[in-house]
């Protein structure tokens, strides 16, 4: 069987399309990199900017790097790299900040343009700490109350007295995905605003923000986009919010004459309004160097990649493992799977352990869940059927 599924991987390998964009990233031949939906791997060209930007725009040009090599406008330029990704028009999306602190931006927003007496604001239940942390601090300060809800249930619990939703598109401990067209529809019925968590989405699967009207979402960088670690994240802002998106935030980077230093603050046009402090320069020329590697790429065939490596994965996990050892808590049905498989097992601590000791670096969510991360651009179908017979081995 371990003959005929490893046959089976190379002949995929060999037709994958994307195969040859492995050689762009710094990956050792004796590692499986399973963690990718944690923290992308290096590319590896991005060493040669850092030391550019550090050396000369840095440390020859210094200040006048503001606007000599374009440090001013960053925010805005790499937003826009960032927006074909996640189906979003030029001018919508700002780089900067950390998640939490974007999450804190957009929820806040979304209420304050939301009618007074709508007095709730939904959040799915099986979020990310931090945002439920988030949403909590913005309910207090708006006067709102947090009501966790299912994501299955959501579309049906928003209602006359939700402003707005706030739902991670993927599920990160279980690589659920979640209904972003129908419960952003529903939230828009009940005349509530959606805002949009993509972790665990960009870069692996196609979102269509401007196609299904969402009004705010927020990213990291350093997962499936390969930004690095504690890259700077993103805020997107839907195109007629733009004008009165009121920042619970403000700051003198999102002014309309930032250098005019105004007491009075009077909030920029457009993506601007995203903006806060200084720019993290050098993490964010970090993530501009490292979006190179999505040149010509499809997100489609991205997503095409995801969804057949996964299947394989499972396939071999299946074939190789003994029946009842693990369960997958991921989803079987391609539309709601993200780019992961999580899978429960009683020891999966120690397995995890193991794992990695074999060269297989997935990562554990306690108590008991495996998590593989599939990032089409370097991981390949031959990495999946070898994860899969290394489990088998550290669960013997």
């Amino acid at each position: 069987m371990s003959e005929s599924l490893a046959g089976k991987a190379a002949a995929l390998d060999a037709a994958d399309e994307l195969a040859k964009h492995r050689d762009l990233f710094a990956l050792d031949d004796d590692t499986v990199y399973l963690d990718g939906n944690s923290l992308g791997a290096l590319p590896r060209h991005v060493p040669a900017r850092m030391q550019e930007v550090i050396a000369h725009e840095w440390g020859e040009l210094r200040i006048r790097s503001w606007d000599e090599s374009g440090w001013w406008t960053a925010p805005e330029r790499i937003g826009d790299r960032i927006a074909p990704l996640v189906g979003a028009a030029p001018g919508r999306i700002v780089v900067g900040d950390s998640t939490s602190v974007n999450v804190f931006k957009a929820l806040v927003a979304a209420v304050r343009l939301a009618p007074s007496d709508r007095d709730e604001i939904l959040v799915d239940e099986s979020t990310f700490p931090t945002d439920g942390y988030v949403a909590g601090s913005a309910a207090r300060m708006t006067g709102r109350a947090v009501r966790p809800v299912a994501p299955g249930e959501m579309a049906a619990a928003v209602g006359p007295r939700t402003a707005a939703i706030l739902v991670n598109h993927v599920d990160y401990r279980t690589g659920r995905l979640h209904d972003l067209p129908g419960i952003t529809a529903a939230a828009h019925v009940a005349g509530a605003l959606a805002v949009w968590d993509l972790c665990h989405s960009a870069g692996a699967l196609p979102v269509g923000l401007e196609a299904h009207g969402v009004d705010f979402a927020v990213g990291c960088t350093y997962k499936y986009l390969n930004g690095g670690p504690g890259s700077p994240a993103y805020l997107y802002v839907r195109g007629d919010h733009q004008a009165s998106f009121d920042s619970p935030l403000p700051g003198w980077n999102s002014h309309e004459d930032p250098f005019g230093m105004r007491g009075e603050y009077v909030p920029g046009a457009g993506a601007v309004r995203g903006r806060v402090g200084t720019p993290d320069i050098l993490s964010m020329l970090a993530l501009e160097s490292a979006l190179d590697v999505w040149t010509g790429v499809s997100i489609d065939a991205v997503r095409a990649k995801s969804l057949a490596l996964t299947d394989f994965f499972l396939e071999c996990v299946s074939a190789y493992v003994p029946q009842g050892r693990v369960a997958s808590v991921t989803p079987a049905a391609h539309g709601e799977r993200g780019s992961q498989v999580a899978l429960r097992c009683d020891d999966a601590g120690s397995v995890m352990a193991a794992l990695i000791a074999a060269g297989v670096v997935g990562d554990y969510r306690r108590p008991d869940v495996l998590r593989f991360g599939f990032t089409p651009l370097y991981v390949g179908f031959g990495d999946a059927e070898r994860a899969a017979r290394a489990l088998s081995t550290a669960l013997a």
